[in-house]
């Protein structure tokens, strides 16, 4: 069983991206890394370079700025890492610059790449999907937050990266999945408030041009995280080699639900279903588990 691991990222260092511990957490599973690096106002490119493996192939992007529909561009970018991966893979491991996995879940995943490698009516596999925000140790967990997300997909290029790179389709339809219990970690919502604010304006500009940017951002200096309707304390354990950037945060943030924002009528009775029961009537799936 071959196995590629891809990624892009572009000014990695300016908004303070875990794109190393992103890529070093996948890779004891991979053969080899593809990292589409789009052309950046920093030293992404160098950071990457920095990375002591072999198995790391970095291909040198363009980001095309004129795209400020949908991050559609986001898309574009997750498809020239995977077209670049090699042709004899069997699997295409993706990870986002702001995703980890934990090293616990490796053999768990390794396992489930070995039981489907020689079943190909399953096109990709399904993880449950963490988001961190505002610290380490909160979870966004309203209905609005998706709960699972497809990262292996079989090395099949009519497999494509879908909507602003969410997940996966083929020739437009739902993959069909199987559920792995691993999970992705995604610390996208997890910066000081300022390089928060800095990144927000910049991934805006993927979906609308200036003059909306200006009404939505004008002067502001921090993003606010407390414009969040609910969120949970986490109790598990951060993959290991987190620990470093976790000691390094430099703001504080504590979340005070009676000052929270406060969600529709709708979103609230759903949340209160989740809660409670562990069902989530109306959930968004951009798979079919089988």
């Amino acid at each position: 069983m071959k196995v590629s691991g891809f990624t892009f990222v572009k000014n990695a260092v300016q908004f303070d991206y875990p794109v190393v511990e992103s890529i070093l957490s996948i890779l004891p599973l991979c053969d080899e890394m593809v990292v589409a690096v789009g052309k950046s106002d920093d030293d992404t490119l160098a950071v990457i370079r920095s990375i002591k493996s072999d198995k790391i192939k970095i291909i040198e992007t363009v980001w095309d700025d004129s795209l400020r529909e949908g991050g559609h561009v986001l898309a574009i970018e997750t498809n020239k890492a995977f077209d670049a991966i090699s042709p004899d893979s069997d699997w295409a491991f993706y990870v986002q610059a702001d995703e980890v996995f934990h090293e616990n879940d490796m053999e768990k995943i390794r396992a489930a790449m070995q039981l489907w490698q020689n079943d190909k009516s399953v096109e990709g596999l399904l993880f449950d999907h963490v988001n961190f925000y505002g610290a380490y140790d909160y979870v966004a967990d309203s209905h609005k937050w998706i709960k699972k997300e497809i990262r292996i997909v079989r090395n099949d290029k009519n497999i494509r990266s879908w909507c602003d790179a969410m997940s996966f389709r083929k020739d437009g339809r739902k993959l069909c999945v199987k559920y792995v219990d691993a999970t992705i970690y995604h610390y996208g919502w997890v910066k000081n408030p300022c390089v928060q604010e800095q990144k927000r304006v910049a991934f805006d500009k993927l979906w609308h041009e200036d003059e909306w940017i200006k009404r939505q951002h004008g002067l502001t200096r921090e993003y606010d995280y407390s414009a969040i309707d609910s969120l949970t304390r986490f109790e598990g354990s951060h993959p290991k080699i987190m620990y470093e950037r976790i000691k390094k945060a430099d703001w504080n943030f504590n979340f005070e639900e009676k000052l929270a924002s406060k969600a529709s009528l709708r979103i609230r009775f759903l949340n209160w279903i989740r809660k409670r029961t562990g069902y989530n009537p109306g959930e968004f799936k951009n798979y079919r588990v089988t």
